[in-house]
């Protein structure tokens, strides 16, 4: 007993030295920052375990906020203690600590949370962008591995494996009923070690025996890179904002340079962040120096920090327009919205989804196995807007919907705060970035939904393209492919609920709770009678989306993600088709000029 109760002391003794020196948990940011510590994520995060405290504004009394701070820790360790010594059946104390800590956390804003090892090693791994293994986008469809896709250049790549391909077993053990973390982890290790799989492949009988040796992965952050199809005009995909972020960039917009591209088309869509100090070298490539990026504000005096561009543009002068969307988050928003306030582009797509908030990371226990993600301060860009959406809704709760109303041929939501660029052009508040140029985001009908999701697609196209070896990433997807694709699903007993069968099924529960059930009868007959007459007019509602989605995967098992962005994005793209139109016209020149003297209020 003496023994858990001086462990348990000195536990509570490490945790009341841990807050004291963590102080305020302001991130610090300035230029010693990026020299010792560059992991600063603007998702966002900061390891750095060499803070110092400050102190809030207008502090009064702090010796006493000390004793009552330090009275109140110690109702937590004595609770405890009790907890551990006098409950009628014994208890895992870790799990009781643990779950103090995250009932602090409950009450904060929904991103600081407690990162024990796995979700903060995913962290690190996302940030530089590397791990030992294989090579493949993996997903358990089935109750079996699948491959999505080999990674160019890999070891899964060269050595052969394809998209569609089934992961029979791996160094002999049965991926039936494996979780693809599970399939994960066992086919990472030390780069060089090798690991034996068997791969079931469309059309041939029995299983393909592989052994494959491991390497160091790398994440690409620029996914593609190159001209649109016929035109003169640049694209570049970024996906996420990791260690190589910025030098993978710069090389991709010295060889767009090299070919005299007259524009650039900056795709940001779906790109979540990743480190600040990445999207601050980002928006450098197109700023002038000396121009504000980004800054920081939060409730203590000195945690306002700005971040300037430091260095000369490798793109400085010629037209850019940046697609965004609702996935378009923290670091993408940084660099969209940087460019935007020095009307040095245009943004194009939706709303983004408005997540600008400094947070830091602690470790809080000896062995690495627990750290602490906190929010200590928000993201404003140069013209004063700030990124984070005001975020009402409790941890794990949907995040409610914006009411919205035309204004100035935009939809901007309700209550938005209005804004100027540097030239003097009307941008708005109220979180996230807000385009220039709308694009209604893209809706799904349910037969879309649930072809998507039960991966009729790519199964379709894996078949397809086993029995037809010769077809190429040019295909048309004609009438007798999409006739093909529809006899494939019914013979793989596709089946889903429309959105009219939904709502019969909802009427009927009601019914039978009202124990109505005779009096409705008829009525529930006639009404499933039109719904299966609907639901057979929706494949062909939906030819169009089937048919582009069917060409996107065939192309996608043959030439992998480049040829996707060749073939479709590049081609048929709306967000790049629009981004063209507005390029090729005076529209853009239109639109940057508006606004060059500030509107009165």
């Amino acid at each position: 007993m003496v023994r858990y109760s001086v462990q348990l002391f000195s536990l509570t003794v490490f945790a009341i030295a841990l807050i004291w020196f963590a102080g305020s948990g302001e991130a610090y940011q300035g230029d010693e920052a990026f020299a010792n510590e560059p992991i600063f994520i603007a998702d966002t995060f900061h390891i750095d375990l060499e803070e110092k405290s400050d102190s809030p504004i207008n502090e009064v009394s702090p010796r006493e906020k000390r004793e009552t701070f330090l009275r109140d820790v110690k109702k937590l360790t004595q609770t405890a203690f009790e907890i551990r010594n006098k409950y009628m059946e014994e208890v895992d104390t870790e799990e009781i600590i643990k779950s103090g800590i995250k009932g602090m956390l409950s009450d904060l804003d929904r991103y600081s949370n407690l990162l024990e090892k796995k979700s903060y090693d995913a962290l690190m791994e996302s940030t530089h962008g590397k791990y030992e293994g294989l090579g493949m986008q993996i997903d358990s469809r089935e109750e079996r591995i699948r491959i999505i896709s080999p990674i160019e250049g890999t070891p899964a790549y060269r050595q052969g494996l394809r998209a569609g391909d089934i992961v029979w077993d791996i160094e002999g053990i049965s991926t039936e009923g494996m979780t693809a973390s599970e399939a994960s982890k066992l086919m990472r290790g030390k780069a060089g070690t090798s690991i034996k799989m068997s791969i079931k492949r469309t059309g041939i009988d029995n299983p393909i025996e592989f052994e494959i040796e491991r390497a160091i992965i790398e994440l690409k952050s620029v996914n593609y890179y190159g001209k649109v199809y016929g035109t003169d005009v640049g694209y570049v995909r970024l996906s996420r904002f990791a260690e190589e972020t910025s030098h993978e960039l710069r090389d991709a917009i010295s060889a767009l340079n090299e070919q005299n591209v007259s524009a650039l088309i900056f795709d940001l869509r779906n790109n979540g962040g990743g480190l600040l100090d990445q999207a601050i070298e980002t928006s450098e490539l197109f700023l002038q120096q000396g121009n504000e990026i980004v800054y920081t504000r939060g409730r203590f005096q000195n945690s306002e920090r700005h971040f300037q561009s430091q260095r000369p543009p490798l793109f400085p002068d010629k037209p850019i327009i940046v697609l965004v969307d609702e996935g378009t988050a923290s670091a993408s928003e940084i660099v969209a919205g940087a460019i935007q306030d020095w009307d040095r582009g245009l943004i194009l797509g939706s709303t983004t989804y408005g997540k600008g908030l400094v947070q830091q990371v602690f470790p809080i226990s000896a062995d690495g196995s627990m750290n602490l993600k906190l929010t200590t301060a928000k993201y404003y860009v140069p013209s004063g807007r700030c990124i984070q959406k005001p975020d009402k809704q409790e941890k794990h709760h949907p995040e409610s919907a914006s009411i919205v109303e035309e204004v100035d041929s935009m939809e901007v939501a309700e209550e938005k705060e209005i804004f100027y660029t540097n030239g003097g052009r009307i941008v708005y508040g109220g979180g996230g970035i807000v385009p220039d140029i709308e694009i209604p985001a893209e809706t799904w009908r349910p037969i879309e939904i649930n072809l998507y999701r039960n991966s009729m697609f790519f199964n379709f196209a894996v078949d397809y393209v086993a029995k037809h070896p010769d077809v190429k990433p040019t295909v048309e997807v004609n009438d007798e492919i999409i006739d093909q694709f529809k006899t494939f699903i019914k013979e793989k007993d596709f089946h889903y609920t429309s959105a009219l069968e939904a709502s019969i099924e909802n009427l009927e529960e009601t019914i039978n709770k009202e124990e109505k059930q005779d009096l409705f009868a008829g009525m529930l007959d006639s009404l499933r009678v039109v719904a299966a007459e609907e639901k057979e007019k929706d494949f062909d509602l939906s030819k169009d989306y089937i048919g582009k989605t069917i060409k996107r995967d065939i192309v996608s098992a043959i030439a992998g993600e480049r040829g996707v962005y060749e073939e479709i994005v590049l081609k048929v793209d709306p967000g790049v088709q629009k981004a063209i139109e507005i390029l090729s016209s005076n529209e853009y020149s239109n639109l940057i000029k508006r606004g060059q003297k500030k509107a009165e209020l």
